[in-house]
């Protein structure tokens, strides 16, 4: 079988190595151009194009797949199958139709849930109990197709964006490998149309989002604070000065004081009122500065050093 796969971010290798190690015939690997990346704003190859070419993979980095030579290229290529992964571009209709065998994708929700470009982070913000991960046969709606396979996995209290990133694009590339083994056994695998019911929307993250208004309550903020970890971070203004915020989670407390109120602070953590409960800080960052505990925050502010 041969198969061309696109993908861009960290979350596509995996599932890269999952093709490679199929037994099909990986043809061409397609990315997103190099794009400038760092302080020196140099450009940079994606994760996907490094590993493709440290395992000898042709590389294809087209601007759009709309363009009529980009479109003959990738048919001289043959593909029986396309597997898609957080590639970044959108496949036309003459592209879906390309391979005998469709284009399949690996998607980080429980379909219908969080159709769209930041799933995990949107079920983390929700406090959804579960995620997981489908293999789904590609149509032209966005996310829309039929589910061949599906993985699931609970999301845990202290699990944050960059945690359930990890652990779906491992599952992901578990799912598509078990998917192209059953193939090239000669297997049909049974498409399931997703449900009418229950589709949300999983928009793209926007760094506003990451501000913190302590008016909301402190389940709502420690939900935010675990889904924007590892980008964009959340943020907030503590006692008159901007900080970022790596680790926090909510007390079961009320307290009688206004929202962003520091109301107590030790080694364990800064508690901050909210407009619901209590928010306790463990771990945060200063403009300017890495990231440190709570404890360590206090020891520079010493009028709030523990005694």
């Amino acid at each position: 079988m041969r198969l061309v796969f696109a993908g861009t971010p960290d979350f596509s290798v995996p599932a890269l190595r999952a093709c490679l190690d199929s037994g099909a015939q990986v043809v061409a690997a397609y990315t997103q151009p190099d794009r400038p990346a760092g302080r020196g704003r140099q450009l940079a190859a994606s994760p996907v194009k490094q590993a493709a070419l440290a395992a000898g993979v042709p590389v294809e980095q087209p601007e759009t797949l709309r363009d009529k030579s980009a479109r003959e290229r990738l048919a001289a290529y043959a593909p029986d199958l396309i597997v898609v992964v957080a590639y970044g571009l959108i496949l036309p209709k003459s592209v879906l139709a390309l391979p005998r065998l469709g284009c399949w994708n690996v998607h980080a929700s429980l379909l219908p849930r969080w159709r769209g470009a930041a799933p995990i982070q949107r079920a983390i913000l929700a406090g959804d109990a579960e995620t997981g991960v489908d293999l789904m046969q590609m149509e032209a709606g966005l996310d829309t197709g039929p589910v061949l396979l599906e993985a699931r996995t609970p999301i845990a209290a202290d699990d944050t964006g960059g945690t359930l990133h990890d652990r779906l694009a491992a599952l992901g590339a578990q799912a598509l490998a078990d998917g192209l083994a059953r193939v090239l056994r000669g297997e049909t695998l049974t498409p399931t149309p997703q449900s009418d019911d229950g589709v949300e929307y999983a928009h793209k993250l926007d760094k506003a989002e990451a501000r913190l208004d302590w008016n909301d309550s402190a389940a709502a903020l420690a939900r935010k604070v675990r889904a924007f970890d590892p980008w964009p971070v959340a943020e907030g203004t503590l006692d008159g000065e901007r900080v970022r915020l790596w680790s926090a989670f909510a007390l079961d407390a009320r307290v009688d004081a206004r929202p962003g109120d520091i109301v107590a602070a030790s080694a364990d953590g800064i508690d901050v009122a909210t407009g619901d409960g209590v928010l306790r800080i463990r771990e945060l960052q200063r403009d300017g500065g890495r990231r440190i505990s709570a404890r360590d925050w206090l020891n520079a502010r010493r009028e709030r050093a523990p005694r």
